[in-house]
């Protein structure tokens, strides 16, 4: 995030001695992005941060994706997804490629153990539950309708406060942003942006613990699974500071840009990264011309997938598709309202939907575990009524 956040104890300048009770020194931790030249952020831990007990390959985490076949509109019904296992075991990959892997989780317990995740940004949607996302930045509170952004490196635990977490989860190879354009040229938020800073979560309360023993990190890189056992503690920090750090931003808190006539997909845009963007879709007052559509209009992919998962609400210019499914519609191939939407949406004033978009600048694979939650006949779907 491009605004400075301190927390605990830091000493009043960087990299000079800062000692603790007993005369020893805390240990520095510069974590960047892009060498020394993106965002970072400066840590103070009470141990050394590359003490490592043991360690030990747990496998591989490339994802199996099946031939796409002939192209085609496509939707998966999530509903009854796999559920069982903490967080990231019971997370399931869906559709992916070099930039960009989409998944679901339905969690049933909390993690027992801590990870990072060294080689993507994650991006946890909160569809359904609350709980509690520990780090060694401090702790983020979350609940249904939260995104949860977590830098590369960042350490964390995920504790449930509820039977079940449901989750939609975006991975990406590059660093989530907010869109350059809702920016001035200082990193401060403009006032035509949909939110402003204060709607942005960063953990308010930091946990320091000093205690000794064994504590598993399972760490994500080079795509396997690696597990380090530490014979600390990995929430030792006493204070940091910088513009790197894990938050949490509602979609509720997304303020909706609407106009005369009907609007498109880039005023929902909510995050940017290299390779995608990610838009919410909420509550909001439909167009307020006198011969207003609010259905969208009929739109070619020309340069990039499109896929939402819906999370709430009637998606007016959809027939057949549920809470909790997920449409891909690809590139090279138009998609718009089915047979009826675009009439039965002359009038409506406002719509309750809740939905996220990922619009991809490279096509989507489809992983073979989605091929079971498939909806076949979602292609036909616009083959009903008299063909206008």
């Amino acid at each position: 995030m491009p605004f400075y956040r301190a927390l605990g104890d830091i000493p009043h300048k960087r990299h000079t001695q800062f000692r603790k009770p007993d005369g020893g020194l805390y240990r520095e931790e510069v974590m960047g992005l892009e060498g020394f030249h993106g965002h970072a952020a400066l840590l103070y831990h009470h141990f050394l941060p590359p003490r490592v007990v043991n360690t030990e390959y747990l496998g591989d985490t490339r994802v199996d994706y099946s031939a796409y076949g002939a192209l085609r509109h496509r939707a998966f019904a999530t509903a009854e997804a796999p559920a069982g296992g903490d967080p990231v075991a019971a997370r399931r990959a869906l559709l992916g490629n070099t930039d960009v892997s989409l998944s679901v989780s339905r969690a049933t317990r909390s993690m027992d153990y801590y990870y990072r995740n060294a080689q993507a940004y994650e991006t946890w949607f909160v569809h359904e539950g609350a709980g509690v996302l520990r780090t060694q930045f401090g702790r983020i509170p979350f609940t249904s309708g939260d995104y949860l952004v977590i830098p590369f490196g960042v350490t964390w635990k995920m504790e449930l406060g509820t039977a079940e977490g449901r989750f939609f989860v975006i991975e990406s190879r590059g660093q989530i942003n907010t869109p350059s354009r809702y920016r001035n040229d200082y990193g401060q938020l403009l006032e035509h942006a949909p939110y402003c800073e204060r709607d942005f979560r960063p953990p308010a309360e930091l946990e320091t613990f000093t205690e000794r023993g064994e504590f598993e990190v399972r760490i994500k890189a080079r795509d396997g699974i690696t597990r380090h056992v530490l014979d600390h503690h990995p929430f030792d920090v006493v204070g940091w500071d910088g513009y790197l750090f894990p938050y949490a931003f509602s979609i509720h808190d997304f303020e909706p840009i609407t106009g005369r006539v009907h609007q498109p997909p880039p005023v929902h845009q909510t995050f940017q990264c290299d390779g995608f963007v990610v838009c919410s879709f909420v509550p909001r007052l439909f167009d307020y011309h006198p011969q207003a559509i609010p259905a969208p209009y009929n739109h070619s992919n020309v340069n990039s997938d499109e896929m939402i998962y819906y999370c709430d609400g009637n998606f007016m210019s959809r027939k057949g598709i549920e809470k909790y499914d997920i449409t891909l519609h690809p590139s090279g191939l138009p998609h718009g309202p089915q047979p009826g939407a675009t009439e039965a949406s002359i009038g409506v004033k406002e719509t309750k939907e809740l939905a996220v978009m990922v619009d991809t600048f490279a096509p989507l694979n489809v992983a073979t575990p989605a091929l079971e939650l498939e909806k076949p006949d979602y292609m036909a779907s616009w083959m009903a009524g008299d063909g206008e």
